[in-house]
Formats: C-alpha cells, structure tokens, sequence
C-alpha cells in the first residue's frame, strides 16, 4: 500500500507541471493580423515548454513554421509546418527558438511575423497572456507606403480585457495543482 501511494504522489508531482502551461493568444485581443507589434508583444511574455501559442486570424492569413534564416528573410517559401482555418493553437514542445510568420503575400514584410523563445518548463514559471491591443506600428517596415486595414474578426474590440484561462489565472492553477497532490494523500491515507 505505501509503495502504491508513493508511487502516485511521486506520478502527480512529475505530472503537476501540465496543469501549470499557459495559453498565449497571439497578439492579445488584436489576434494575429498585418496591425500587430509581434517582437513587442513576445517580449511582455514568458515562453515555456508545455505551453500554447493561440492563433486566432481572418480568412486572409495562415500560421507558418519557419525556419530562423527564413524569418530574417521573410522567404514563405519553405514552411515547416502549415496552418489556416482561422484558428490555431501550436504546442511549444522544446526548448529553445521557433519563428512564425503569415504566407500571405507581403504579410511578413509588413510586420506579421513572430519570433519565441521557449524555456525549458523546470526553469521558470509562465506568464499566461492577458489580451492587449497590439502596437498598430509593423515591427519591420514596408517598402511601399500602406495604411493596414483591420479584417473583419480581428478588430480589437473595446471591451475590457480578460485573462485567457478565466478568472483564474496562476494563482488559481497553483490551487488547482496543490489541491490534487492533496486529495492524492488524503485518500492513500485513508
């Protein structure tokens, strides 16, 4: 019986990180569109593995996986994944660099491209996302001269803004994950 209990405790303990992974949605509530600040908007978050990146976008836009050369370059050309539908959540599954950038014609060179960095889990905790209006400033300019025009489904709306995961945010996963290893030996004690 003790070595079943242990065994669970030691289960839940190494299993407990999972209920601890953030949900970034992309952009705030500006969503993932030719208006955003990307390298502004990556920079106000914390990026681990086991977390999501949420992409929400109109009809125009996909989410590509690109290499790091093909995000200096802005080269569509050679995705390493694809993705269009409107709405993609992307798992950070290891540690270290992923680039993203939309295959539309001119939409990186316009600014719609993102660049993370992801953190090993075990090294620090994560900042959910809380939606923000993105900087309307593409982060790399143009060479023609073009007012971006928001798309239907992406306009930031002027509702106040609410944590992605609820109310209850890192404090209330941390109650969630004690509450588990809790309950896990209450009932081996029992």
């Amino acid at each position: 019986m003790a070595v079943s209990a242990v065994a669970t405790l030691l289960f839940l303990l190494v299993a407990s990180p999972v209920a601890f992974a953030a949900n970034h949605v992309v952009g705030g509530s500006g969503g993932w569109s030719q208006t955003g600040d990307y390298s502004t908007w990556a920079a106000g978050e914390t990026f681990n593995v086991g977390d999501t990146l949420e992409f929400n976008y109109g009809e125009s836009h996909s989410v590509d996986v690109i290499s790091k050369d093909d995000y200096e370059n802005c080269n569509t050309g050679n995705a390493l994944e694809s993705y269009s539908g409107g709405k993609t959540t992307i798992k950070l599954s290891k540690a270290g660099p992923m680039y993203f950038t939309c295959s539309a014609l001119g939409h990186c060179q316009s600014g719609m491209k993102l660049a993370v960095d992801v953190k090993d889990s075990s090294s620090t905790p994560s900042t959910p996302s809380t939606p923000s209006t993105p900087s309307t400033t593409p982060s790399t300019p143009s060479d023609s001269p073009t007012t971006p025009t928001p798309e239907v489904g992406n306009t930031p709306s002027k509702s106040t803004p609410v944590t992605p995961n609820g109310a209850a945010g890192v404090m209330g996963k941390t109650v969630v994950g004690f509450s588990v290893v809790l309950g896990a030996m209450f009932a081996f004690m029992c």
